[in-house]
């Protein structure tokens, strides 16, 4: 599809392939820590526990020196990875305490997948050896950054250039534009089938919490780009279909060079960035593999780049010069895609709004965003193109909701186990300590003194008899709800039970678990901290 349309510009490009470079992020925890919490054991996240009184506000971890614990486990692991031919090249800290990222070089699509299989199985064997363990999890802590797997995608061809990358001459920037409008409008056209491809549990605490892409999909391509395109899109229609005109109008385009100095400024808060040379896919989930998010945006752009050649065929057709034409369908596209494109804070409450008004969608959970498998245009897309049929796409769609419901489930039975077995048995140990001691005050003093001194016990004695109450209450509910949720038959139905119906406690009972661990000694409380947990050294 891409080779169709390089041959408007260049005769010796005879294939076209997609690249890859992906950037792994990963928090690492004491093997020991970890075992003891049965919740990172079995969910891969945390369920409980109170942020800590120092997190990443300083943001000093991401700006420090690599501990030298850790610094030994990437040496090993970077040795064994070009020991198997992953190019290895990047390792750094990230935001989040005891958070890490490493990165190779961008590889053809299909190769650099295989490696990153590869590597998620190899980074947590060799940590192994280092008596860490890695965390996958798209959201391992509560209240920290999460972790994603960014997806930097470009188009290289057989004579070593890549199509992202803007030309020095008006007739390369045209092949640029060709190109990258063409994104757009495949972004735009199939936004929510590339939402649910990303969709996950995981990835469902990670959208949208303060430091990754809302689940409402759009595009950033940076002041220059914006600038240009807003050129384009207002200059006279006719200016294009005049003999000759559109050699001036080529010749008046901005150039774009500038942009590879990375004038982008590489907006952080979008999902699907431009970054210079490449489009950055941000919000992949870091447990998640490459492969589903690269079938979709090779698919999508593949599907776009064929009927824009088509659409330029059928006005050359009609006497327009290459050139007019090209102009003429790109023009439409910026028109097309222009409500997908977002300069600001993907993280604002503002954008939110502003997207709803736009008409974006805002599919926060798996549930809703999987219904994308399904629709007429995805099925259309994919049989079209000879990729999936309806049938292998229905497949599909219930595999990953049955995905979601059991992990969904595992999770409610780990909160139930920890909340009755763990939290409430120590809560009330310690409440009658503290019912003790104030029966022995009540001894040893005057009444008066007494009722003074006794007075905050008094109070903690009842703060945590409600905050049991509430745990125990909603376990109960929680159980009832996910019964009900086990006798649907429905594979959607009963995945969207358990999103609406059991999935809400999960806050309501932490909350209280929380509550509990600042009040009980913390020689009793019997799961490691966070405090413990996000400052290994």
């Amino acid at each position: 599809a891409a080779v169709g349309v390089c041959q408007y510009f260049d005769k010796k490009i005879t294939k076209v392939f997609p690249t890859l470079g992906w950037e792994q992020e990963y928090f690492l925890v004491d093997s020991a820590l970890y075992l003891a919490r049965p919740d990172l054991v079995l969910a891969g996240r945390t369920l409980f526990g109170h942020a800590s009184a120092k997190d990443q506000q300083l943001e000093d971890h991401y700006f420090g020196t690599i501990p030298p614990r850790v610094l030994a486990f990437m040496q090993e692991f970077e040795y064994e990875a070009h020991r198997l031919g992953i190019p290895v090249k990047t390792r750094h800290n990230e935001v989040a305490p005891n958070q890490f990222e490493c990165a190779p070089v961008f590889e053809e699509v299909n190769l650099s997948i295989d490696h990153n299989q590869l590597m998620m199985h190899l980074i947590d064997k060799v940590a192994q050896r280092h008596h860490f363990t890695v965390l996958l999890h798209e959201k391992p802590y509560s209240g920290v950054n999460g972790s994603g797997k960014h997806n930097n995608w470009s188009l290289a061809t057989n004579t070593r250039e890549n199509l992202l990358s803007p030309g020095k001459t008006p007739e390369e920037n045209l092949r640029f534009l060709s190109f990258l409008v063409t994104i757009l409008k495949a972004v735009h056209e199939h936004a929510d089938l590339i939402r649910a491809i990303i969709a996950s549990p995981g990835n469902d605490h990670r959208l949208g919490a303060n430091e990754a892409p809302p689940a409402i999909i759009s595009v950033f391509i940076g002041a220059r780009l914006t600038q240009m395109l807003d050129a384009i899109e207002k200059a006279d229609r006719h200016v294009m279909v005049r003999p000759g005109s559109e050699s001036d109008l080529l010749k008046n385009l901005p150039k774009i060079p500038e942009i590879l100095l990375d004038n982008t400024d590489r907006n952080r808060t979008s999902p699907f960035a431009f970054t210079g040379n490449k489009f950055e896919f941000r919000a992949v989930g870091s447990s998640q593999t490459c492969a589903p998010p690269m079938i979709v945006l090779n698919l999508i752009v593949a599907d776009q780049l064929r009927r824009f050649k088509a659409e330029v065929d059928e006005l050359m057709a009609q006497k327009i010069s290459k050139n007019g034409a090209l102009l003429r369908v790109i023009k439409k596209y910026i028109r097309d895609s222009k409500k997908i494109r977002f300069e600001g804070n993907n993280y604002s409450d503002d954008w939110v709004k502003e997207a709803e008004r736009r008409g974006l969608s805002n599919l926060k959970t798996t549930p809703d965003a999987l219904k994308a498998y399904l629709s007429k245009k995805t099925v259309g897309l994919f049989e079209r193109n000879g990729v999936l049929t309806h049938r292998e796409l229905e497949a599909r769609h219930e595999i990953r909701l049955e995905n979601y419901t059991k992990k969904i489930q595992i999770e409610s039975r780990v909160l139930g186990d920890l909340a009755g077995n763990h939290v409430i048995p120590v809560a009330i140990r310690y409440q009658n300590a503290l019912i003790e001691n104030v029966k022995g005050l009540k001894q040893v003093l005057d009444l008066k003194t007494y009722g003074k001194l006794s007075q905050n016990q008094m109070e903690m004695i009842t703060e945590i008899s409600e905050h049991v109450d509430k745990i125990k209450s909603f376990v109960n509910e929680m159980v009832e709800a996910r019964k009900v949720a086990n006798q649907i038959p429905g594979a959607e139905e009963k995945a969207f039970a358990y999103c609406n119906h059991v999935l809400p406690y999960f806050d309501r009972i932490r909350y209280h678990a929380d509550k509990l661990e600042l009040l009980v000694d913390d020689e009793l409380w019997p799961l490691p901290k966070y405090r413990e947990l996000l400052f290994t050294r």
